[in-house]
């Protein structure tokens, strides 16, 4: 599980930061000063750190200067000083992003999630451009196509880029947020219902050219995932339209 530690003095902001974040199924840690921030990163490793600008015991850039000596953990500042210098001194000491207070945990949580993808390891999946065939799927964004087998699916453009997202992570489960940020934008703030009737569509389509298997998953409390019964690829080229 993805662990974030969590570096505020002010507890309200902290247990407000671990509801939310626990909500979005990652681990949390937190600490109140800079001491314990250094400690508790040193001991659990985290895997993103949302660190304050104002800190008792050492201040939010220290901190950041002190890990940027040990690791390249991803970190967001998160700070009531919005003046301009203060974010390129953190920037310039290695945060990876920088968010003022009064703050919207939405952009929190879609920022967390942008510098989390970014520092993602070398097997990530196909190409986003590539077609992708699952099982009797495929999944060709040249095209913006959907087949089950040779019957072509048609599809909107939203209800496209959610069954691409699931095809482009087999077997892993999005979340409803995660597949709202993909096919609607990060700066869309409607409801994750929309999700849910793009996912509804999506699988009355689906079942209307193969009857006889079930290709989207729901996992209860979480999202969805594809079931196709084996891996995706990469198509070489275009997928067939013979």
């Amino acid at each position: 599980m993805t662990c974030i530690l969590v570096v505020d003095d002010e507890l309200p902001i902290v247990d407000f930061l671990t509801y939310n974040l626990q909500r979005e199924h990652y681990d949390v840690v937190a600490a109140h000063d800079g001491p314990t921030a250094l400690q508790q990163a040193r001991t659990h490793r985290p895997d993103l750190i949302v660190l304050d600008l104002m800190l008792p015991g050492l201040d939010g850039l220290e901190v950041c200067r002190a890990l940027r000596r040990e690791s390249d953990v991803p970190i967001i500042m998160l700070t009531a000083r919005d003046a301009e210098i203060d974010r390129v001194v953190g920037l310039e000491l290695g945060a990876d992003d920088y968010v003022v207070k009064p703050f919207s945990v939405r952009e929190l949580l879609a920022r967390i999630k942008a510098v989390l993808r970014r520092k993602q390891p070398p097997d990530t999946p196909p190409p986003a451009d590539h077609a992708l065939r699952a099982g009797r799927l495929t999944v060709d964004p040249a095209r913006h196509e959907v087949r089950v087998d040779e019957t072509l699916v048609d599809v909107t453009p939203h209800e496209f880029e959610v069954l691409h997202a699931l095809a482009r992570h087999p077997g892993q489960v999005l979340t409803r947020e995660q597949l709202l940020e993909t096919a609607w934008g990060t700066t869309y703030y409607g409801d994750t219902r929309a999700v849910d009737s793009a996912i509804k569509r999506l699988r009355a389509k689906l079942r209307r050219a193969a009857p006889d298997v079930d290709i989207i998953a729901t996992v209860r409390g979480i999202g969805y995932k594809l079931e196709t019964g084996s891996r995706p690829s990469a198509v070489s080229g275009q997928a067939s339209t013979s």
